[in-house]
């Protein structure tokens, strides 16, 4: 039996390559240190953990879940949207449980577009926002984030053929892979220029805890009129270190929020009742574990950029998400100076290519490995005399 044409369309899995080569470098003995992955490296916090413990012996939780989640979930997702970001929510019409939100972004375009419809995609940008185009049969075109403009999309350079067939448009602050982040008077932009379009906004919110230098990450829904035209996706994976409990959820426009929900209540039956209690809890609970998680990351964030400042190298500090973006030295492509860092130093980074055509020029680095870690690792760079 041959694989259908949808999957054999689907773009190669960039981040399942990467993890390849670095486990069997890891099993030959080698002393790799990965800066190339995006897997949170600290535990659940405690209390979340708990939580799942004790829904997970109560029998209630045994059976299938509601199609849509349990009440308790999107009542949490409510109380932690008006909370952090002062957003109202409708818990019945504008919430759809995500088993990872990765799901959600995967799977819209087959709820919202049809064939030869146009999905407006940010290069550089995540990999796997590409994934849902060939299942939908729709197409893509790509919106070149560049470090000039912040590393935010110019509506106004797109050429108007391109503006004019997109039907959804994908945003992700704080930014995977550059580390930008976005304004409120961005985010005001955008629903301007989607409304005049008639475009709709996805905003993937997953690094939406994770802001340095004291700046609180900036919802999409906070500005006016962004729940007439969008939804955002958050995902607990970064903000609770709860990336292998698969649990996320979109918020706002109503019919976009229906078509998710729709689409899941024919391929899912949401997901364990265990879970979902304890991402409740996780939401509503004491928050202390989230301003220790970012204060960590800055604290990691400091150390790369002092370290590279050292060694010449010159970087910018990224404004948010656990990724840095740093430039290629100009002998090398993105994926040349990736592979002589594997070669020579055991060093795993992410190439820029892997994100798009305009993430050539940088590689990607987590803020995923000890200080220790990160500071043996620029010192390994440092006695390639590459700077």
């Amino acid at each position: 039996m041959e694989f259908s044409n949808r999957l054999q369309q689907l773009p190669t899995q960039f981040f399942a390559s990467l993890v390849a080569k670095t486990n069997k470098a890891v099993a030959d003995g080698r002393d790799i240190i990965n800066l190339g992955q995006g897997n949170p490296d600290q535990p659940t916090p405690t209390h979340i953990v708990k939580a799942l413990q004790e829904a997970a012996a109560d029998p209630k939780t045994h059976k299938y879940s509601p199609f849509r989640g349990i009440s308790e979930l999107r009542h949490a997702a409510v109380q932690f949207y008006k909370r952090e970001f002062g957003v109202d929510i409708d818990p019945d019409l504008e919430v759809a449980i995500l088993a990872g939100t990765k799901i959600g972004l995967v799977e819209l375009p087959l709820a919202v577009l049809n064939p030869g419809d146009s999905l407006l995609l940010p290069d550089p940008g995540y990999p796997d926002y590409w994934s849902g185009a060939p299942l939908a049969d729709i197409a893509i075109d790509l919106m070149p984030l560049t470090a000039e403009r912040g590393f935010l999309p110019d509506f106004d350079s797109l050429p108007e053929q391109v503006k004019e067939r997109a039907k959804l448009l994908y945003l992700n602050y704080p930014n995977n892979p550059t580390g930008a982040v976005a304004s409120k008077e961005f985010f005001d932009e955008t629903v301007a220029f989607a409304k005049a379009k008639n475009i709709a906004v996805v905003h993937d919110f997953a690094y939406g805890a994770v802001g340095f230098d004291g700046q609180k990450p900036v919802s999409f829904l906070q500005s006016e009129g962004a729940k007439d035209i969008g939804i955002e996706m958050y995902t607990l994976s970064k903000t609770y270190n709860m990336a292998g409990w698969r649990v996320g959820f979109a918020v706002g426009n109503s019919k976009m929020i229906e078509a998710l929900n729709l689409i899941q209540d024919h391929l899912f039956v949401s997901l364990f009742p265990a879970v979902q209690l304890a991402a409740a809890e996780a939401l509503t609970g004491d928050q202390q574990c989230v301003e220790e998680l970012t204060n960590l990351y800055e604290t990691r964030r400091n150390v790369l950029v002092s370290e590279c400042a050292r060694i010449g190298w010159n970087v910018e500090a990224p404004k948010g998400s656990f990724f840095a973006w740093l430039p290629v030295p100009e002998r090398f492509t993105s994926i040349e100076f990736a592979d002589y860092l594997f070669d020579h130093a055991d060093i795993t980074v992410a190439p820029g290519r892997g994100f798009g055509e305009h993430g050539e020029g940088y590689i990607r680095v987590g803020l995923l490995v000890d200080e220790s870690r990160i500071i043996e690792a620029v010192a390994r760079i440092e006695k390639l005399n590459l700077f």
